[in-house]
């Protein structure tokens, strides 16, 4: 392996990443919470139909594999005439992913707001609509911080399998250069680091991010 190839790499492998890897991940990550905060409240309802729904959504992504969840929106609806491009199939697959296992984390951090809130809430006329808006969802929401941002590390890792559904991320970077140079240890392997970097620059903005946090906690 030269390391003349090694350099080059790099660039474009960075390249995949900001093109591919970190938009995927941040579009993802946004419909994911749209979706999870949805099934979050779906679970809480006092209407069974509708919190058996929100179950049901849990139990089946949570307990299927994402790269099969991926292979079916991607290779299997077009049996069904639905054709979707490989980047908003990722997006689609990866999003669902999110809203399975953020809901649990966003409903648990609503369920840990004090009862008193909703009553003091309803004391000075806030409706249901309102409290959940203005009182409980910003602190769920500051609860909920540590856990949803592993799953949004956890996302960037993910968002390799979309090399499978040929999206141009920094994976399928990594095999299209080590194709014709057989260099698949030395690209695979520097893709890991760059993965690894991303990933250490956002676990210390998570830590940050909790400081600040902490500080409007009362005890």
């Amino acid at each position: 392996m030269s390391w003349d190839l090694l350099a080059a790499s790099v660039g474009p492998l960075l390249g995949g990443a900001i093109a591919g890897t970190i938009p995927l991940t941040l579009l993802s990550f946004a419909f994911g919470l749209v979706i999870a905060l949805v099934v979050a409240l779906m679970r809480l309802s006092r209407l069974r139909v509708v919190s058996a729904i929100a179950r049901a959504y849990v139990s089946v992504v949570r307990g299927t594999p994402l790269l099969v969840q991926l292979f079916i929106i991607f290779y299997a609806l077009p049996s069904f005439g639905v054709v979707i491009d490989p980047f908003p199939a990722a997006v689609a697959a990866f999003s669902i992913n999110v809203g399975g296992y953020a809901s649990e984390a966003i409903r648990a951090a609503i369920l840990a707001v004090p009862r008193g809130q909703w009553e003091a809430a309803q004391t000075v006329g806030m409706g249901y609509r309102l409290t959940m808006r203005r009182v409980v969802l910003p602190q769920a929401l500051r609860v909920a911080v540590p856990t949803l941002s592993n799953t949004f590390i956890s996302l960037v890792k993910d968002t390799s399998l979309a090399s499978t559904i040929l999206v141009t991320e920094m994976l399928r970077k990594a095999q299209e250069i080590a194709a014709p140079t057989y260099a698949f240890l030395e690209l695979y392997t520097l893709a890991a680091a760059i993965y690894w970097l991303i990933c250490s620059v956002l676990s210390a903005g998570q830590t940050r991010l909790e400081r600040h946090l902490s500080r409007y906690v009362t005890v």
